[in-house]
């Protein structure tokens, strides 16, 4: 793929960029060499190659969630500093 199929100037354009000359030339021939390499990857044969969504083999190590009851009714609150009528007292902020 040459440089004549893209546009350097558009590119950094949408990127913001102010390139000189030299600059457009040199990202030109950059893009060139990425797109070639680009398409020696599309050439290579995959058919065999099963997809992945990760290299390595993963596996969930975590414990199933289960419900559990840790304080019977009402116990919670005697580890408040304050209770009054089943319920947490705090202080007044405002």
């Amino acid at each position: 793929m040459s440089s004549n199929s893209f546009d350097i100037e558009k590119i950094a354009r949408l990127a913001r960029l102010k390139l000189t000359a030299e600059e457009q030339t040199r990202l030109g021939q950059q893009f060139t060499g990425i797109l070639e390499h680009i398409d020696q990857l599309n050439q290579l044969d995959t058919e065999s190659v099963e997809p992945t969504s990760h290299v390595l083999p993963l596996q969930n190590v975590f414990r199933e969630d289960e419900a559990k009851q840790i304080f019977s009714d009402g116990k919670f609150l005697l580890l408040a500093p304050r209770q009054d009528k089943d319920h947490y007292e705090v202080p007044q902020i405002i």
